[in-house]
Order: C-alpha cells, then sequence, then structure tokens
C-alpha cells in the first residue's frame, strides 16, 4: 500500500477563508452547463462528485459576466444567482470551498450579439414570408440572414486578434464594470471566492505581443498591467467578503527557444504584477501557462511535450516574492508530485486538473495510501472535446458527465465471474465487478497486461499510456481479484463460473493485394513491440493513428518514410493538441504523404498505388501495413452462462480505449 500523503491534507488559510487540504480543481471547461450556462444537473453532478472526492478548492472555469456565445457558466443577470446558490451549498455540504473564475472573451460581445439577433430575425422573417407563399421575400430575407451571420463571425475573428488594441476605454470599462457585478452576484449566492481569468481580455491587456494600444491601457508595464489591477479592484468593491484568486498567465519558452503563449506576461513582468496584485489585495495567485495561440496544446499538453510540472519554476520564483499562498497547475500528475513541491516550499496549493477528472477521489486515497487512477495526458477526452464542442469526459473514467446516473452498483448477491483477456476493456470489467463485491478471475493469454495499451506506449511520446494498466496491477489485487497470465481461456473457464466477460481484443490485419505476402512486408503491431525489425526506405500503408505513430517511431530508428492513406488526410483520429508537433516533425524529416491513395500491389521495388487515374509508384526496402484491426473471434457456442462481449471484440468496429473502458464499465456494471 501506497504511504498516506501528509502536507496535500493539511488545510491552509487563504484571505478570509480556509482551505480543508491544498488539493484544488482548477479552472476547466467542461461542457456540462445548460445553454443558458445556468448549472443545470448534470454540471451540479459532476462538481459535487469532486467535492465528495475531498477536493478542497474547486473553481468552476470561464464564467461569464455577460450572455455570450462561449459554451461555458454565466452569471450575468441576478436571475442566475439561485443556480450558483445550490451550487455553493451543494459543495459546501461536503466541506469543499468554490470560486468562480470570472472571464470577459477578447471580442465585442454586445455587438456579435446584435448581429447574431438581426440574423435570427431575418430568417425567422424569412420562414414567415415563406408559410404566406411570398418566395421572393423568403429568398431575400434567408440572402439578408446568411450576410450578417457571415458578418457576425467575420467580425468575431477580427475581434478575437485585434479587439484588445481598438476596443475604446468606455468599452474596457464597461467589461470591468460587468466583472465586477458578476462578483457582487457570486457573494450573494454564497460562493466563497473569485478567481479573476488573467488570460483572456485581461492577459491579452498585459501582452507585449497583442496589445497596440497607445493610451492609458498600452505600451508600458504600468499601463499594460493597468486594467488587470483595476479589475481587481472592481471585485474588491463589489465583494469585499470573498476570497480572490488571480490566475497569473505566463510566457514560457519551448525547448527551441520559442515562446509558448501570447497573452499574459514573461516571467520576469509576472514577477513584478505578482507583487502588484499582493499590494492590490489578491488573496492567492494561480502561476498558470499563458495561451493565445489557438492551439489549447500549449495551456493544457498532452504527454510527453513538455516536462512534468513546467510551470514551476516561475511560481517558484513568484512565491519568493510574495507572501500571500500560491497555487502551481500544469502536469502535476501523481500525488507524490504534490507532495513534494509543498515539501520543497515551491507552491502552497496543487492544481490537479485532467487527473481529477481520471480519479475525483485523489483526496480520499491519498488518506488511505489506496492506488489513484493517474492521468495519461492524452488530451483525448477532456481537452478534444472541449475543443469539437462536446463535454469532457476522461477515456479512463467511463462516469465523467454521466455522475447523477453512474456509479458502481451494489452486487446482486455472491457471483464468480470469469473475464477472458487482460486488455484494457478485461481489467475495467474485472474492477467493477470485484466492487461489486463478486469473485473474479482474469485470465490473459499473453505473459504480461494491458493488450494494446503495451503497443500503444511505444511510439514517442507515449510511454505515460501505461500508467492506465499500472493502475489495475496496484488495484485489482487489493480488491481480491485472482490474475492467471499465460493462460488462454475458454469455454471451460467460461463455464465454470457463473457469468463471464470477454475481452479477447484485437489483431491487425493485412490487405489483400498481390505481393502483400513478400518477406519486405510486416505489421505495424510488429514493429512496435520489436518483433520485426525495418531500415531504410519505408512505406506505411494507412495513414490513421496506428499508421502516424508508427511512422514516428520508425522515424526515430532513422528510417524514411513514406505513408500511404485511403482517406484525404492522415492522422484523422490524433488529438489536436498534438497534431501541429507531429505534422512539423514530418516535415522536418521530409515524410511523404500519399493521401487519396489506394494500394494496389506490393513489389520487388516498392509500392504500386493510385490516386484517383494517376498511378503511383513508391520504391522503398520494407512496407508495413497500418491498415488497422478486426475482432479477435471468442466461440460462445456450448456456453451455459451468461457471456458478454465487450471492447474490441464486442462488435464489427474496434473500440477506442474511452469506448473500451465503458462498454466493460456497463457491462461489469450490469451482471
Amino acid at each position: 500500500m501506497a504511504k498516506p500523503a501528509k502536507l496535500l491534507l493539511e488545510p491552509i488559510k487563504v484571505g478570509p477563508i480556509e482551505l480543508k487540504n491544498r488539493i484544488m480543481f482548477p479552472p476547466l471547461t467542461t461542457g456540462y452547463e445548460e445553454r443558458d450556462g445556468s448549472i443545470g444537473p448534470r454540471s451540479l453532478a459532476f462538481y459535487e462528485r469532486l467535492a465528495k472526492g475531498g477536493v478542497g478548492y474547486i473553481v468552476i472555469g470561464d464564467v461569464a459576466p455577460v450572455m455570450t456565445a462561449s459554451p461555458t457558466p454565466k452569471l450575468a443577470s441576478d436571475e442566475q444567482i439561485p443556480a450558483f446558490t445550490k451550487l455553493a451549498e451543494t459543495l459546501h455540504a461536503h466541506g469543499a470551498k468554490v470560486a468562480l473564475q470570472l472571464f470577459h472573451p477578447e471580442y465585442d460581445v454586445p455587438g456579435v450579439g446584435r448581429m447574431v439577433m438581426l440574423s435570427g430575425a431575418a430568417a425567422r422573417a424569412a420562414q414567415e414570408a415563406k408559410a404566406a407563399g411570398d418566395m421572393a421575400t423568403f429568398e431575400a430575407k434567408m440572402a439578408e440572414s446568411s450576410r450578417i451571420r457571415t458578418d457576425a463571425y467575420a467580425k468575431l475573428h477580427h475581434d478575437m486578434q485585434h479587439f484588445v488594441s481598438e476596443a475604446s476605454v468606455e468599452q474596457l470599462h464597461q467589461i470591468r464594470d460587468a466583472i465586477a457585478a458578476a462578483a457582487g452576484r457570486a457573494s450573494k449566492a454564497g460562493i466563497d471566492a473569485i478567481e479573476v481569468h488573467g488570460d483572456r481580455i485581461v492577459g491579452s491587456l498585459c501582452s507585449v505581443v497583442l496589445n497596440h494600444r497607445t493610451d492609458e491601457y498600452g505600451d508600458s508595464f504600468d499601463n499594460r498591467v493597468r486594467y488587470a489591477l483595476e479589475v481587481v479592484a472592481a471585485i474588491k468593491a463589489a465583494a469585499p467578503d470573498l476570497m480572490l484568486e488571480y490566475k497569473l498567465p505566463v510566457v514560457t519558452r519551448n525547448a527551441d527557444g520559442m515562446s509558448r503563449g501570447k497573452g499574459g506576461l514573461a516571467p520576469d513582468e509576472a514577477c513584478e504584477l505578482a507583487k502588484l496584485l499582493e499590494i492590490a489585495g489578491v488573496d492567492m495567485i494561480q502561476v498558470a501557462q499563458a495561451n493565445h495561440t489557438g492551439n489549447m496544446g500549449d495551456t493544457i499538453p498532452p504527454m510527453g511535450t513538455v516536462p512534468y510540472n513546467w510551470t514551476l519554476p516561475v511560481a517558484e520564483r513568484v512565491k519568493a516574492l510574495v507572501g500571500i499562498p500560491i497555487a502551481t497547475v500544469g502536469r502535476v500528475v501523481t500525488v507524490e508530485a504534490g507532495e513534494k513541491i509543498l515539501a520543497e516550499g515551491k507552491a502552497d496549493v496543487i492544481g490537479y486538473g485532467r487527473s481529477l477528472l481520471t480519479d475525483p477521489d485523489i483526496a480520499l486515497k491519498a488518506a488511505s495510501g489506496e492506488p489513484i487512477r493517474e492521468c495519461l495526458n492524452c488530451n483525448k477526452g477532456c481537452v478534444d472535446a472541449i475543443q469539437n464542442r462536446r463535454y469532457i469526459s476522461c477515456v479512463l473514467n467511463a462516469e465523467n458527465g454521466d455522475e447523477a446516473t453512474m456509479s458502481v452498483k451494489p452486487g446482486e448477491g455472491p457471483k464468480r465471474v470469469a473475464v477472458v483477456g487482460g486488455g484494457i476493456a478485461g481489467l475495467e470489467a474485472a474492477r467493477v465487478c470485484a466492487l461489486r463485491g463478486y469473485d473474479v478471475t482474469v485470465y490473459e493469454a499473453a505473459d504480461k497486461l494491458g493488450g494494446q495499451v503495451n503497443l500503444a506506449a511505444a511510439p514517442p511520446r507515449k510511454s505515460e499510456i501505461l500508467r492506465a494498466t499500472e493502475y489495475y496491477e496496484k488495484v485489482l489485487p487489493r480488491l481480491g481479484v485472482k490474475v492467471e497470465l499465460g493462460h488462454k481461456a475458454g469455454l471451460e473457464e467460461v463455464n465454470a463460473a457463473d457469468a463471464a466477460i470477454v475481452a479477447v481484443g484485437a489483431r491487425d490485419f493485412s490487405l489483400p493485394v498481390p505481393g502483400a505476402d513478400s518477406e519486405k512486408v510486416v505489421s505495424s503491431w510488429d514493429v512496435l513491440s520489436d518483433a520485426a525489425k525495418v531500415s531504410g526506405r519505408v512505406a506505411v500503408i494507412g495513414g490513421g493513428l496506428v499508421g502516424t505513430e508508427t511512422a514516428e517511431y520508425l522515424l526515430r530508428g532513422g528510417c524514411e518514410v513514406t505513408i500511404v492513406e485511403m482517406l484525404d488526410k492522415i492522422a484523422a483520429g490524433e488529438s489536436s493538441t498534438i497534431l501541429p508537433r507531429i505534422m512539423a516533425e514530418f516535415a522536418e524529416k521530409g515524410v511523404e504523404e500519399h493521401v487519396n491513395t489506394k494500394l494496389v500491389a506490393i513489389t520487388d521495388e516498392g509500392v504500386e498505388a493510385t490516386c484517383g487515374d494517376d498511378a503511383v509508384r513508391i520504391p522503398c526496402d520494407h512496407v508495413v501495413m497500418a491498415v488497422g484491426s478486426k475482432a479477435v473471434p471468442f466461440d460462445v457456442d456450448g456456453a451455459k452462462v451468461p457471456v458478454t462481449l465487450v471492447g474490441d471484440c464486442s462488435g464489427e468496429r474496434t473500440a477506442d480505449i474511452a469506448s473500451a473502458i465503458r462498454t466493460a464499465y456497463e457491462a461489469a456494471n450490469a451482471l
């Protein structure tokens, strides 16, 4: 059993409030809110689950003080106060303190809003004309609606780049006052704290990159931070009883020396602003990564792209300059990492963002020493979802977003369950069955657990995915699950149990073209598992997620790589936060990409393919097949007990890790 945490669980006084521990859920856009931005049942259940898990300080991200088109919470009128009152009361019942991160987007919200409303009005008028049989008016009004909407999006796009420099002083004051008014409403709702979103409009004004003003809000450091200090003063005047936190976005440097982030301040200026914020009455500073680059991966980086705790050096500098608590965020994955930061005095509060999506019970488990399911930093279910206007849901946590309706049910009496297959789906099924009180045995034909996770960990930057398997290796013995490695189970093992869950996974396959049986042809799975060695010029057939990552793996081995893909682009399933990095490496290393291209044959000289009516010939020394996988069959004829297939083997299409987890969770919970 892991050693229980100590420092993370100590209380801390922050301004007028006391946090019961040092574990913070930092502001994340969730997508759980209602269409009008109110805190509805799904959002409330999500935050309550964090509070039940012992989180001491929960920050609700991106709360807008005006009615925007942004898919975020809103506290723009008194009518919205009751929903936030219910939120505060719910979280307080579990001992958590709650803050609202107030932000304003960097565009003319009223102006864009008016244009959207005019577009909608024209569309409605068009439908009325159509109903009356006036098709000429219908067509004219529809054209008018389309034109206005196009102009609205054009203005939004323009403003996102230039509003910070072009906004009038009057507009800036209106935004400041709206933020202060929202803080006043938060106080009435019983909220404990306000976090100033130091990025977005505030951080843009602080930025030497984005702010091109020449008035009192531009040019010099004092002018660029003036607005931030005015916002702080306005909030303190409107809600003097609340704790006030400031998210301090810092422009950091990548390993290649390029700036990471545009809004906010460089480290030296961030330190100077921190001192001014303390003087202004801010109670805590959260040192964070600046954004405004167009890629959320800069603020919430995927696995393997930046070091763990990469913003901590600046947090440490700030802490040495001020006497108020400092919170740190950014790839603090483990409890041990948080404890070390606190022990070394580099910060006072630890933000576990994505980690708390993966396991909301971090605080409780840190106290008991139980194994914690640790975040992979894959960005698949969280960051990618938000960028695609879906709600966040960790790939490893089947309950995310459905906390109100999904939880592990008590078992239905004594039951022996055979789980056939020790990949990620089988392991999750075993965990849930064991939590329900069942007697579980996992049968895995290989000599180690994990299945395809072990292959997925082979490409560059991907080793962190092994944390998924490591969690089950820790938790299953504690739950009494028996694991039999090197045991290929069949009907005998299934029928010896009361029920079975089959998770035998998938296997790769090759395209049936002439030459596919050549010795120069190998599978991506064999390459990634080191069962096959290739060198020289390599053609990768298939540019999906596996093919792309196999290409990266081959590049690191010194190969010259060409990718052949039938679709119109490669890496269609890759995270948008890592895709630019992959494309940059492919460009640097001369990877040829043949999209809309179909493999025809493999010859001694290389690959023959077609792109439309054109013949394509690619000379190569080896061919790697990465064209997908298909379910491994499992014969259930003769089964005398209920059998459920989950994960890759459950249907015609193989599953990603999120689908594997969810099908396994649901199947185990239904036994």
